[in-house]
């Protein structure tokens, strides 16, 4: 059983911002600013595409309520919404579980999904490779 299942059965207490039949949203303990909530499924999976739809789609309200809370509480309609799918993407708990993070001015953060690859070239400084991205399209498509 996972933390955070843990922490839906009330077994390990958390602070709750919201929740929904198939999703709980509560404050990280390690919040990297003030409001860092994280949204999860009550299904409990490591991965999102092996959660039920119906569970993908709640979570997504789950998402979305927590914004609308955040927004309020914080004056703000922008947000960064990070999801580590799996570990080799930076997933510490092996259950799916979606971190929403309030934006402010000045609030210090920086594009989460840049700082993933810090040694990419900037956006921009490189002329796009059309015919690589073609060719990794049809493999996508035809997967």
């Amino acid at each position: 059983m996972s933390l955070f299942t843990k922490i839906i059965r009330k077994e390990i207490p958390s602070c709750k911002v919201g929740a929904g039949e198939l999703w709980y949203a509560f404050l990280d303990i390690n919040p990297r600013r003030a409001g860092h909530t994280l949204v999860v499924p009550v299904e409990e999976k490591q991965r999102l595409a092996e959660l039920s739809a119906e569970s993908r789609a709640a979570l997504m309200e789950g998402v979305a309520d927590a914004q609308r809370r955040l927004g309020k509480v914080f004056d703000t309609q922008d947000f960064t919404v990070v999801l580590h799918d799996g570990p080799l993407a930076g997933q510490e708990v092996p259950h799916v579980h979606i971190h929403v993070m309030p934006r402010t001015s000045g609030d210090g953060g920086r594009c989460a999904g840049m700082a993933a690859f810090p040694d990419a070239p900037p956006i921009g400084s490189v002329e796009p490779d059309f015919a690589a991205l073609g060719a990794l399209s049809e493999k996508l498509q035809a997967a």
